[in-house]
């Protein structure tokens, strides 16, 4: 059976969506990276970057979020376009891509600066916020000629998405920005009343993880704030 390593964050949410929609058999194991357990030597064997999500599949073990949708889709013949050098194939890497090397990081940093990091902020929470915003306003003209990010068909893009769409208020700053994004929050709605965004809510529900950012977690979070 796949063992599933994972914790709350979007990265792992949106390969769960895809355990789900694919009905495949796994074991969730929790991480739970605010008491450091990303770091022992058991988890970094299986992924050294001591990130989550990480994938045991038999032999294989994949790590990286984006990494692991493709495995588990193109395994499946599933959600993903697999003639090698089609137009539909160019698409998806590109806007999986897109969320990976962009939506992701972005997002990522937009976070830490507007939540977490220690003053001053000025001027990353700027440049992160601004970057946040221009990459989904892509995301946003592409849902507004398309159902899906693809087109017409529900694909690995699209759950990548969904990952990531859940924090659009916490990533910007605020409920009121779903107004700038209305294709945005429409096809997360409708990807969150799918019965396997369900039984990923479930899932989050089924193992405790530690909500406090102390400061113990704040170390394991951001361990480089030791060298200030």
């Amino acid at each position: 059976m796949l063992k599933f390593y994972y914790n709350l964050a979007p990265n792992p949410m949106k390969v769960a969506l895809l355990l789900e929609e694919l009905g495949t058999p796994y074991e969730p194991i929790p991480v739970d990276t605010r008491k450091g357990e990303q770091f022992s030597p058991e988890f970094m064997a299986i992924n050294p970057n001591a990130k989550l999500p990480a994938l045991v599949d038999g032999a294989s073990t994949v790590f990286d979020s984006n990494a692991i949708l493709l495995y588990l889709a193109e395994k499946a013949g599933r959600f993903v376009p697999t003639q090698a050098g089609s137009a539909a194939r160019g698409d998806m890497l590109s806007w999986l891509m897109f969320i990976a090397s962009g939506i992701g990081p972005y997002s990522g940093q937009s976070v830490h600066f507007r939540h977490y990091a220690p003053e001053p902020r000025d001027y990353a929470l700027n440049r992160y916020d601004y970057e946040a915003h221009r990459h989904w306003k892509i995301l946003e003209d592409q849902l507004a000629t398309h159902r899906y990010l693809l087109g017409d068909e529900y694909s690995i893009v699209d759950m990548a998405f969904w990952g990531w769409a859940r924090l659009l208020p916490y990533v910007l700053g605020g409920e009121q920005h779903w107004a700038q994004y209305p294709n945005v929050k429409r096809l997360l709605d409708e990807i969150s009343a799918r019965p396997a965004a369900a039984r990923v809510e479930a899932l989050r529900k089924r193992h405790d993880f530690k909500a406090e950012m102390d400061k113990t977690a704040l170390g394991f979070m951001f361990p480089q704030n030791a060298r200030l």
